[in-house]
């Protein structure tokens, strides 16, 4: 009888998948719009790009940042109920025993079977067992701080690279359009990838990232525009 393969699981991408959309949504869509917000007040080309750079580099920066506090605070939570669950293995047994069978009862196991599961399972790894089914704590779901870090500020400039390097080869004339036009094909590229790694409609990703870079375009545009009069 032939066995079954192992089956690769979509879930086990969620970490690492949702910081680099993320990032790379990002530093695409938040660089193109200040782009086209200095661009619109008639400002110089080294100006636009000079605006361009720093926000990359400030971009990723806070990416980083922000994803390592975020993850970091989730990664100190799942710590500390993995400390005290190993604390209440040690001081009574015998009630984390019948937790974890009362959890499998409720899912629908027969009480004798849930208790005899919860025993083998406790005897292989009983910290293991309760992280996973009364925690809700997985290897594939846990918390990593650094991982989710570098890749923000990685992707997040990836995705900065494409509107600046836009700036470089248009026309001063057309920088407006050609900037606001190749992001909003990257924006669907990318919400059409993510979709599809993720294993959710394409279509749709592609649609609903696309909606509101256009929208954050116009109204940057808008505000500079106004400045530009203004000022």
């Amino acid at each position: 009888m032939q066995a079954k393969p192992v089956e690769a699981h979509l879930i086990s991408r969620i970490g690492w998948l949702r910081a680099a959309v993320l990032g790379a949504n990002d530093g695409l869509l938040s660089t193109a719009s200040l782009i086209v917000g200095v661009a619109a007040a008639s400002s110089s080309a080294t100006s636009i790009l000079v605006a361009g750079i720093a926000g990359m580099v400030a971009g990723s920066a806070s990416m980083a940042a922000g994803e390592y506090v975020s993850v970091s605070s989730q990664h100190d939570t799942e710590q500390a109920e993995l400390a005290r669950e190993k604390i209440e293995l040690a001081s009574m047994p015998k009630a984390e025993l019948e937790e974890l069978a009362n959890i499998y009862v409720k899912r629908g196991v027969a009480k004798d079977v849930a208790h005899t599961v919860a025993k083998q399972l406790m005897a292989k790894d009983a910290l293991g067992a309760h992280a996973r089914d009364e925690l809700g704590i997985t290897e594939e779901l846990t918390a990593r701080p650094i991982q989710a870090a570098l890749t923000s500020a990685l992707t997040f400039a990836i995705g900065a690279s494409a509107p600046l390097l836009v700036v470089l080869i248009s026309p001063n004339a057309w920088l407006v359009y050609a900037v606001a036009l190749t992001t909003l094909l990257f924006l669907a590229v990318l919400g059409a990838i993510g979709s599809s790694i993720g294993g959710s409609s394409i279509a749709k990703g592609a649609l609903r990232v696309t909606f509101w870079g256009a929208l954050a375009l116009a109204l940057t545009a808008a505000i500079g525009l106004f400045v530009g009069k203004v000022v």
